[in-house]
């Protein structure tokens, strides 16, 4: 073998080792600092576990929708946790190990962020919270009840603040809009209407009840919910006893 040859051989090994040596190196390092930045990756707020959804429910599909009806008046009283729970999987939950979520979104893109107005929910003190699909959790915004002032925030129309809790669905339409264009915006409204009639169907379900409730002030919806600045609210529902 030639002197010339086996440089190069000899220079390409050390150079593959290098390559190698660094990537292992690197990921030593970075994989720790990565694994407790996303471990702290949140804004501090704090986390409440939900209950597990059911998923196996006796009553079928057809009777849901036969029984299912908009309510506006409300009884007095709370409702459980584990039924708030039910209603938010409906809403946005996840259902496949790919990501998949309980409404179709177009291109998976998922651009619905859901807030919780509780009210009057049994072991959920009063308050703010945005439901995070992947862990089946609520971070808390804020406390206090705020349902009176999202009634007054959706033209005064009063009966919302008697719901135990109140839904704000938002938008940050660019996820869509980046791949549709200006069409975009229509799917993410078809898919408002896919959650809503998934929340309609789960409260029929659970011997709840609820309405879509669209007329409102964008900004002082978006004040009062708390919502982030590139969220746009498209509905309210409120969800309480018929």
């Amino acid at each position: 073998m030639k002197r010339g040859y086996r440089d190069r051989v000899l220079r390409r090994r050390l150079l593959s080792w290098a390559v190698r040596t660094g990537i292992v190196l690197a990921g030593a390092i970075v994989g720790p600092i990565m694994k407790g930045a996303s471990a702290n990756s949140g804004s501090g707020a704090e986390r409440i576990e939900l209950p597990p959804p059911m998923q196996d429910h006796l009553l079928t599909v057809e009777a849901a929708i036969r029984s299912r009806r908009s309510i506006r008046e409300f009884a007095p009283g709370s409702i459980k946790v584990e039924e708030i729970s039910q209603v938010l999987w409906a809403a946005q939950g996840i259902t496949d190990q790919a990501g998949y979520r309980t409404a179709p979104s177009a291109g998976a893109l998922y651009p619905l962020e859901i807030s919780l107005i509780a009210g009057d929910i049994e072991s959920l003190p009063t308050g703010i919270y945005r439901y995070d699909p992947r862990a089946h959790v609520l971070d808390a915004v804020a406390a206090g009840d705020r349902r009176a002032a999202i009634a007054e925030a959706a033209l005064s129309q009063r009966w919302i603040g008697d719901a135990a809790a109140i839904l704000v669905i938002a938008a940050v339409e660019e996820r869509t809009t980046v791949k549709y264009g200006k069409r975009g915006v229509r799917y993410v409204h078809i898919e408002t209407g896919h959650v809503a009639q998934n929340v309609y169907l789960q409260a029929a379900a659970l011997g709840l009840g609820t309405t879509i409730v669209g007329a409102f002030d964008d900004a002082e919806v978006t004040e009062v919910a708390r919502l982030r600045h590139e969220e746009t609210p498209l509905c309210l529902l409120p969800i309480g006893r018929p």
